[in-house]
């Protein structure tokens, strides 16, 4: 796993966003989408909020995805694995990168067909505690015409990356802005922060 990890860090160093595929491995992957559904289904994914204070985009004007927040206390070996190699990510960050990191969050995400995320940055303006924003994607099978191509504005250019499953990208929170194209399908994956507090 560490290589993966280091592949991940040595693509951001290159070109200021890590992106590797097979990040997580099938089982692990799998297990994440199946416990989505079940999410689903128990109605447990809530819309999504803006800002520090999460409050709520009442007409999904910015945003239209549903998020539900991971914790380790929750009763899932998917979840918890998951968890434990983000902190094995953070470890090897800190280690190599001399970063600080000290906390971070995650939820789930579902892109129902026709969500989006409008373009912004992930650190608020009245709180820097988010460095890094670290996505892990679910989906099977994604195709060009699926939409839901996440875009990443560099100063000169800007770049499309497909939600293709078990595929992870990382980039500073602060630097880095981003958005999610219109999704033709449902869109599900990993976001979150890692935190210096």
């Amino acid at each position: 796993m560490q290589e993966k990890i280091d592949l991940l860090i040595d693509s951001y160093l290159q070109d200021n966003i890590g992106i590797t595929k097979d990040f997580l491995n099938k089982e692990l992957t799998k297990g994440l989408y199946k416990h989505i559904h079940q999410l689903k289904e128990d109605n447990l994914m809530i819309n999504s909020g803006i800002g520090n204070d999460e409050h709520k985009d009442a007409d999904q004007k910015m945003r239209s995805d549903k998020i539900y927040w991971m914790d380790k206390s929750h009763e899932n070996k998917y979840e918890r694995e998951f968890l434990q190699l983000a902190e094995d990510f953070i470890s090897r960050l800190n280690n190599t990168c001399y970063t600080g990191i000290n906390d971070y969050e995650f939820h789930y995400a579902v892109y129902e067909k026709g969500s989006f995320y409008r373009r912004h940055k992930d650190q608020f303006k009245t709180d820097n505690n988010r460095k890094y924003s670290f996505i892990c994607y679910l989906n099977e099978n994604w195709l060009e015409e699926d939409g839901g191509q996440l875009i990443v504005y560099h100063d000169n250019h800007t770049q499309k990356i497909q939600p293709h499953a078990s595929t992870a990208v990382f980039f500073k929170a602060d630097e880095m802005e981003h958005e999610v194209m219109i999704s033709q399908r449902q869109r599900m994956s990993i976001s979150g922060w890692l935190k210096q507090v």
